[in-house]
């Protein structure tokens, strides 16, 4: 492969203290990896040599070639594994605005990064809720859209970070209007001429006419016949215990989800190894694991690196049929 053609992928090693850096040099040491990726690591290299060690893994970092390493040399050699520590969060943090600044500049087609503790990024200062939010504050990008990614199936979603029965009082008609169209047009830019899109159903049986709950006939169902109205293939409120599945067989390119947990549980359940968060609406594309820094065996070189290589892969397919997209 020509890797001057090849997407140039931004990789943070998340939290220090976590399991990221395990899972990232074992990534970049992964064949489909490094075949199809320029992949430059931004991290501290002390903390990635550390990881090297660990893992048993070897990894070669070039200036010229297509894996590179941007050491930040922010991390105190204090750091111990698997705790909460105000200076990894510190560390993390500016991982990620590094990043963002190279995606920003052009020297970066698209980020993927590993697991970050919100519990030590607030420590050290910083007031996001996830790498999400971050990701929107430094690129001035007001409402980010999170997509999963598992084998044949898309996940957005209507609500993200907000405890339960905040999520319910955000199902209305307004809002699903203004989603809607949006993730049509980031799936566009994906490739898709014409994606078909299935909203899910809040309530069991999609709230059978009413009997079950009234959001599914009062809300989700006047939202899609406006998208309906404006030519877009939209069906819903489809029940949430077979739309996952329908969606996996390929009956629709993507399933809104209304909440956290309704589109999590079906992707992890499906594959949690494989699992891949992606941000769009962004100026560039951002894939990541989806699990956390696992600091009950951070340290100890057991850390599966199946999702770390899904979120690289990832990167580099999207970036590819934007690409593809934009020229067609």
């Amino acid at each position: 492969m020509e890797f001057m053609d090849a997407p140039v992928v931004a990789v943070t090693i998340g939290d220090p203290a976590g399991i990221g850096p395990e899972i990232v040099v074992r990534a970049l040491a992964d064949d489909p990896v490094r075949r199809a990726v320029q992949a430059v690591v931004v991290g501290d290299r002390w903390v990635v040599e550390r990881a090297m060690e660990v893992t048993g893994t070897k990894l070669e970092f070039s200036p010229a070639g297509p894996l590179r390493l941007l050491d930040l040399a922010n991390v105190d050699h204090r750091l111990q594994w698997g705790k909460i520590q105000a200076t990894a969060g510190a560390a993390a943090g500016q991982f990620i605005e590094r990043a963002v600044q190279e995606a920003l500049a052009g020297r970066a087609d698209a980020l993927a990064t590993a697991p970050i503790n919100k519990e030590a990024l607030w420590r050290a200062g910083y007031r996001y809720l996830g790498h999400t939010e971050m990701l929107g504050a430094l690129t001035g990008s007001a409402d980010p859209l999170t997509m999963f990614t598992v084998r044949n199936m898309r996940i957005f979603f209507l609500t993200r970070h907000m405890s339960l029965r905040e999520a319910l009082g955000e199902v209305k008609r307004e809002r699903l209007a203004a989603m809607l169209p949006r993730i049509v047009a980031e799936l566009q830019k994906l490739g898709f001429d014409r994606p078909h899109v299935a909203v899910a159903a809040l309530n069991p049986h999609a709230g059978e006419g009413g009997a079950l709950g009234k959001e599914d006939l009062e809300e989700i169902a006047p939202a899609v016949e406006d998208a309906r109205r404006q030519g877009w293939q939209v069906d819903g409120p489809v029940p949430a215990d077979s739309v996952f599945a329908q969606a996996l067989e390929g009956r629709y390119d993507a399933v809104l989800s209304l909440y956290h947990d309704q589109g999590h549980i079906a992707a992890k359940t499906l594959d949690f190894h494989g699992a891949v968060s992606v941000t769009l609406a962004l100026p560039f594309i951002r894939t990541s694991v989806d699990h956390g820094t696992a600091f009950d065996i951070a340290g100890k070189g057991i850390a599966r690196a199946d999702s770390m290589v899904a979120a690289i892969v990832m990167a580099d397919d999207l970036v590819r049929r934007t690409r593809t997209a934009q020229t067609a």
